[in-house]
C-alpha cells in the first residue's frame, strides 16, 4: 500500500509528459494545415480580377457588335459588311467562350481545392476533440486517484514543487488551448463549407452562360456562311483580301528598325538562320506571304521566341483587340501577332524558344469557323531585303 502513492504520482508525471508530447505534434500538424488553408494570395485575386475584367469587356463589345449588326440589315446595307462585321463579332464570342471556360476550369479547381480542405479540417477536428477528451478523462481519473494535491506533496525539495505546480499550469493552459483551437477550427470549417458553396452556385452560372455563348457562336458562323453565298466570287476574294490586310501588323517595322540599332541580344542571328523551331507549340504552317507566315494551333498552345533577343515593343492591336509582340535579334526583327495574351513586357530579354504569351483565336476566312493561330514575321535590317519567313523553319 506504501508504494500505490508512489507509482500514482509517477503515474502522472508520465501523463503530462505524453499530453504536452502529443500536444506539440498536434501542433505542427495544424499549423501545417492552417498555412494550406490560407484565403487566395494577392497574385490571384489578381488574376481573377483581370479575367473577370476581360470577360465583361468581350461581353460588351459583343453586345455593341449585335447592335451593329441589326443597324446593318434594317439600313439594307452591303453583304460584305455584314459578313466583316459578323464575322468580328465570332472571333469575338470565341475569345469570350474561351475566357468562360477558361474560368470554369479555375472554379473547378478551386472547388476541388475547398473539398480537400474541408476533409482535411474535419479530420483535424476529430483529433482534436479525441485528444481533448483524453486530456479531460485523464484529469478526472488523477482527481479520483491521486488528485494535484499529492502530486505537489510529492514533492521532494520547494525547487521540485515549483516545477510540479507549474507542470500542472501547462496541463491546464494545453486543455484551454485545445478547445480555442476546436472552435477555430469549426469555424474554419464553416467558411470553407460556405465558400464551396458558393463556388459550386458561380460555376453552375458559369456554364449556362457558356452553353448560351456555344449557341449562339454556332448561329453567328452559320449566318455567316448564308451571307457569304450571297457574294460573287470576286466579291468574296475582295473581302478576304480586306479581311487579310486588318490582320497585318498595324506597325511601322522602319520606327522599330531605330530601337534595334546596336542591340547585343542575339546578335548571332543571320538570314542564313534556320532549323528552328516554330514559334507555336505543337503549331503547324498553312501558308507563306512574302516575308509572314501563318502558324495554326491547338487553344491555349504557348507562343515562343525563335531566337534569343531583346522584345523591343508589345503593342494592342486596334482592329482586333489581341496583342503584337516584336523582338530584335541583333538588329533583325521578328514579330509575332494575334496573340491573346503576353508574358514579356517591352525591354525584358528572351531566350531561345522563351515563352512570350499564348495563340490567339481568329476566323478561317474560307470556312467562316473559329481557329487559333499566330501571324509571325521576319524583317531584315535593310528596308530593301526581303525575308522568307519559312527560310528560319527549314531542317538541315
Amino acid at each position: 500500500m506504501s508504494r500505490n502513492p508512489i507509482k500514482s504520482v509517477f503515474a502522472v508525471a508520465l501523463t503530462m509528459v505524453m499530453t504536452v508530447a502529443m500536444s506539440l505534434l498536434s501542433e505542427g500538424v495544424y499549423a501545417q494545415n492552417k498555412k494550406s488553408s490560407q484565403a487566395e494570395t494577392p497574385e490571384e485575386k489578381a488574376r481573377i480580377e483581370e479575367q473577370r475584367r476581360i470577360i465583361k469587356e468581350l461581353e460588351q463589345k459583343i453586345e455593341q457588335d449585335e447592335k451593329r449588326i441589326s443597324s446593318i440589315k434594317k439600313d439594307k446595307s452591303t453583304a460584305q459588311q455584314r459578313v466583316t462585321s459578323i464575322t468580328r463579332q465570332i472571333n469575338s464570342r470565341n475569345q469570350l467562350l474561351n475566357r468562360t471556360e477558361r474560368e470554369i476550369g479555375h472554379i473547378e479547381s478551386d472547388i476541388t481545392r475547398n473539398d480537400s480542405l474541408i476533409t482535411s479540417t474535419k479530420r483535424q477536428i476529430d483529433y482534436e476533440r479525441e485528444r481533448y477528451a483524453e486530456m479531460v478523462r485523464e484529469a478526472y481519473r488523477n482527481h479520483q486517484q491521486n488528485n494535484y494535491v499529492t502530486y505537489i506533496l510529492a514533492s521532494e525539495s520547494f525547487s521540485d514543487a515549483a516545477r510540479r505546480i507549474a507542470n500542472i499550469r501547462a496541463v491546464a493552459s494545453l486543455r484551454a488551448t485545445r478547445l480555442q483551437r476546436i472552435d477555430s477550427l469549426n469555424s474554419a470549417l464553416t467558411r470553407q463549407q460556405t465558400t464551396l458553396a458558393e463556388r459550386r452556385k458561380e460555376l453552375g452560372e458559369v456554364q449556362r452562360k457558356a452553353e448560351v455563348q456555344r449557341d449562339k457562336l454556332r448561329g453567328d458562323v452559320a449566318s455567316a456562311k448564308q451571307t457569304m453565298k450571297l457574294l460573287s466570287s470576286r466579291e468574296q476574294a475582295a473581302l478576304r483580301a480586306k479581311m487579310e490586310r486588318e490582320e497585318q501588323l498595324d506597325v511601322a517595322i522602319s520606327e522599330l528598325r531605330k530601337l534595334t540599332k546596336g542591340n547585343t541580344e542575339g546578335a548571332s542571328f543571320s538570314r542564313k538562320t534556320s532549323n528552328l523551331n516554330l514559334p507555336v507549340v505543337g503549331g503547324s504552317v498553312r501558308k507563306y506571304k512574302g516575308n509572314m507566315a501563318e502558324i495554326v494551333g491547338e487553344r491555349g498552345a504557348a507562343v515562343r521566341s525563335i531566337y534569343d533577343g531583346k522584345v523591343v515593343d508589345v503593342r494592342r492591336n486596334r482592329i482586333s483587340g489581341k496583342y503584337d509582340v516584336f523582338v530584335a535579334h541583333g538588329e533583325y526583327i521578328t514579330s509575332y501577332a494575334n496573340l491573346d495574351a503576353v508574358s514579356v513586357e517591352k525591354n525584358s530579354k528572351v531566350a531561345k524558344n522563351g515563352r512570350l504569351g499564348v495563340i490567339g483565336s481568329s476566323v478561317n476566312i474560307n470556312t467562316m469557323e473559329p481557329e487559333y493561330k499566330m501571324i509571325f514575321g521576319i524583317y531584315s535590317p535593310s528596308p530593301k531585303e526581303t525575308m522568307r519567313a519559312a527560310d528560319c523553319f527549314k531542317k538541315k
